[in-house]
């Protein structure tokens, strides 16, 4: 087989004593991805994979963290003629202009990269109606000599990038059916973080059909991952408890403090090493420095805010490119946007959160909800098309 996929690190290249690791890992998490029907082999800078329909594969792995360029090739004997006969096979001729890159990774290889160059772009320019354009060519034919072969490709698609998922252990998502904290995943997938994800529902306040967005969106994150899992909490008694006997301006400051010490505790359940979220700084009144400062307090594990200061623009932006964002615009609400009261306090007091929330047993209730949550592991059988 002479056509196959090439693999580039990008910046797994920078890891020293960790790189066997990491490659290790990004295989693992390839063929979860992808399925066992591959040939992997791999060294410290480059990962070769053959398969059936290479091209199908080569755009799936667009969306597997780790890989910073993949190139679909062809192998060829060492000697300039072969490459020479494969270059014009796979350039094409509708377009004018070309260049030459040669990388000679095997420096026993007695021609060099320069001169390689030269002398293949001259016997194109011989054979074939192109014309040598250094600066802005039609096309780039890029040559790798290597010790296992010599792989000659035209094109690149741009990987992932980022750190394959798992290798810094796990992380807990505060999952809501809105477009930042799935963005949050996202941004935390690519650093190498693993992510199971909690979310909140609150029946009869919300419907099935705010649920099922929720799994929809931990689908679409599931395939940079093909690990996610959701943790749904029930949250209903809690949060009536806290309309009934706190005052209108904390409420949701006081929800999210209730939201924060599930997560904590349950965190330590799942063995998960840090909170993540999609709070992004003033965008709510519950995202205030302030009131951060305050919901923090109830939590001593570190917690993550992938998109904390990038403005809604720019997550809309990448909520659109990873294609969560038309699900997250769908109008089903989530316990986070019921029981708003028109004035929530954006400089809440910590002492008097303290206050109100012994106006209720939270601890025992927060147990219930921790007892309670319903694990969900597999998005294949789910049909979400109904939402859409």
């Amino acid at each position: 087989m002479d056509k196959l996929i090439l693999i580039k690190y990008g910046e797994l290249t920078t890891k020293k004593d960790n790189r066997k690791f990491f490659i290790n890992t990004l295989e693992k998490n390839i063929r979860t991805l992808i399925g066992d029907n591959i040939k992997i082999t791999k060294d410290r800078v480059r990962m070769y994979i053959e398969c059936e329909n290479v091209d199908e594969v080569a755009l799936k792995l667009k969306k597997v963290f780790g890989i910073y360029g993949i190139v679909v090739c062809h192998k060829v004997n060492n000697n300039i003629e072969d490459v020479l006969n494969k270059s014009l096979e796979i350039m094409d001729s509708s377009l004018k202009t070309f260049k030459v890159v040669t990388n000679r990774a095997d420096k026993s290889y007695p021609i060099r990269s320069m001169e390689f160059s030269r002398k293949l772009g001259g016997m194109i320019l011989k054979n074939t109606d192109f014309k040598v354009d250094v600066h802005n060519p039609d096309i780039t034919l890029t040559v790798e000599i290597r010790n296992n072969g010599t792989f000659v490709y035209v094109n690149e698609i741009r990987g992932a990038g980022g750190y394959p998922v798992g290798i810094q252990g796990t992380g807990l998502l505060m999952l809501s059916g809105g477009i930042d904290s799935p963005v949050a995943g996202y941004l935390t997938l690519k650093r190498g973080v693993n992510i199971e994800c909690l979310y909140f529902e609150s029946p009869p306040h919300t419907s099935v059909e705010a649920k099922n967005k929720v799994l929809k969106l931990a689908s679409i994150l599931n395939e940079y991952s093909g690990h996610v899992k959701v943790h749904v909490v029930p949250f209903t008694e809690i949060q009536e408890e806290i309309f009934k006997k706190c005052p209108d301006t904390y409420m949701i400051t006081i929800m999210r403090r209730m939201m924060y010490l599930i997560a904590d505790k349950y965190s330590e359940k799942i063995g998960a090493k840090i909170i993540v979220n999609g709070e992004s700084i003033g965008q709510v009144a519950s995202q205030t420095l302030s009131s951060m400062e305050c919901i923090n307090n109830v939590t001593n594990k570190p917690v993550i805010r992938p998109v904390a200061c990038l403005d809604k623009l720019e997550i809309i932006n990448i909520a659109e490119k990873i294609g969560t964002y038309e699900t997250s615009i769908l109008p089903f609400e989530d316990c986070c946007t019921i029981f708003v009261p028109k004035h929530p306090v954006i400089n809440p007091a910590l002492s008097k959160c303290i206050e109100y929330e012994k106006a209720f047993d939270y601890e025992k209730l927060i147990d219930k909800c921790i007892d309670g949550i319903q694990v969900i592991t597999n998005f294949e059988d789910d049909d979400f098309s109904d939402l859409l």
